[in-house]
């Protein structure tokens, strides 16, 4: 279940969110509209997927993710067909309202609800698999779209991969079940006569009970303050990746590296994020995934100083190493530590508005840091890009501490 996860969570992200890079060029022409008018489609669907998070994880928790994701599949394959026919911005921008809605229903949310309801012992495993996997979409969606826009034009491709979309609904519906009890079994797969094992991990499973009181349910999860710190520090964490995403190129065109090695930072990023989850897996079952996790965190606000401090090209190495390390460690961190701070019975709704928290950073992202580049220069915004993740990393603390506190 979790590799049919993993490849469908590449193919959706592949499809629904990488490859719109690819395909701008040629809109461009088509459209005859300029490259802010046309990422406006994106940016809706970006919003879209972040309020549409809240509504399927409340869903989730009631019904599981089979039907969910087999709908989302269906739905973006549908958009993105819909994107191959637009002929105007209006009809591209109705087409980006499915593709956003699609999203929060076949995206990272659903997969870590399923994560968080199938393992508890083998769960930091099961989120380093998925996130590893899907962390190649670009690397494989990128040049993938390319090729087929080179070869057939950019409206049949977006026909083909509508197509391979489309697939994805098949294993979602065969493979995916409300529960382990619904075959039989238990979390990670142990039979039901066997007694369930305390998961290998320093951080307290949540269970529910009789005790719970007023903290049962998703309202009194948000009373948590573990709960309420882990949402901040992932908006934080969000709002600063997406900013670097952004703006990163521009910044070392103007220092005068050459263009060659800015893109290659830049995909440096993605390529770092992904060992970066190896080791916080492996350092996590030692010292906990919140205090590691804080580490890389806090790790990236100084590769944003050291940007500043050394010469070039080391300070761009220097920067993609400890910043890249941490790209994409939030990922894992907050759907496994949010699985010990609340019940399973609420997981999905509560992670469904901590999406939306991280989406609403993703979103603000360029245009905040933008005006403070146009206002203040690179160093305030980069300044301001190394005080978020500082802010996160001291909240993923906070979080740890309030949770051990209860």
């Amino acid at each position: 279940m979790v590799w049919a996860l993993s490849v469908t969570e590449t193919v959706a992200y592949g499809v629904l969110y990488y490859s719109f890079a690819v395909f701008l060029v040629p809109m461009r022409e088509a459209f005859d509209a300029s490259t802010a008018q046309l990422s406006a489609a994106l940016t809706l669907a970006m919003a879209l997927t972040g309020l549409g998070a809240v509504v399927v994880g409340r869903w989730l928790d009631r019904y599981g993710a089979r039907w969910v994701m087999t709908a989302g599949s269906l739905l973006g394959a549908a958009s993105v067909v819909a994107w191959s026919q637009a002929r105007d911005l209006v009809q591209l921008y109705l087409a980006f309202v499915g593709v956003g809605l699609a999203s929060a229903a076949v995206l990272y949310e659903p997969a870590y609800a399923v994560i968080n309801t199938w393992f508890r012992r083998d769960r930091h495993k099961a989120l380093l698999t998925l996130t590893v996997v899907a962390g190649f979409a670009s690397t494989i969606f990128l040049p993938t779209s390319q090729l087929l826009i080179d070869g057939v034009g950019w409206r049949t491709a977006l026909l083909l991969l509508a197509g391979i979309l489309a697939a994805c609904a098949l294993p979602h519906a065969l493979l995916l079940r409300r529960s382990p009890a619904d075959l039989g079994t238990v979390p990670d797969g142990r039979p039901d006569e066997l007694p369930e094992e305390p998961p290998a991990t320093s951080e307290p499973v949540a269970t529910e009970s009789p005790e719970d009181g007023a903290d049962r349910g998703a309202g009194g999860a948000w009373r948590r303050p573990a709960v309420r710190w882990l949402t901040l520090a992932t908006a934080l964490e969000m709002l600063a990746n997406a900013a670097v995403a952004v703006h990163l190129v521009a910044y070392l065109l103007e220092r005068g590296t050459p263009p060659g090695l800015a893109a290659v930072a830049a995909g440096g990023l993605g390529a770092l994020s992904v060992a970066g989850r190896v080791v916080l897996t492996v350092l996590a079952a030692r010292a906990g995934i919140g205090r590691v996790t804080a580490l890389m965190v806090t790790g990236q606000a100084i590769g944003v100083g050291l940007l500043f401090l050394l010469p070039q090209p080391a300070a761009t190495v220097v920067f993609v190493l400890l910043f890249g390390a941490g790209f994409g460690v939030i990922h894992i961190a907050r759907p496994a530590l949010l699985g010990t701070y609340v019940p399973p019975s609420v997981f999905a709704t509560v992670s469904g508005h901590q999406a939306l928290a991280g989406q609403a950073g993703r979103v603000v992202a360029p245009v905040t840091v933008g005006a403070l580049i146009t206002g203040l220069g690179y160093g305030a915004a980069f300044a301001a890009i190394a005080a978020c993740t500082l802010a996160a990393a001291a909240l993923l603390l906070a979080s740890e501490r309030a949770a051990k506190a209860v």
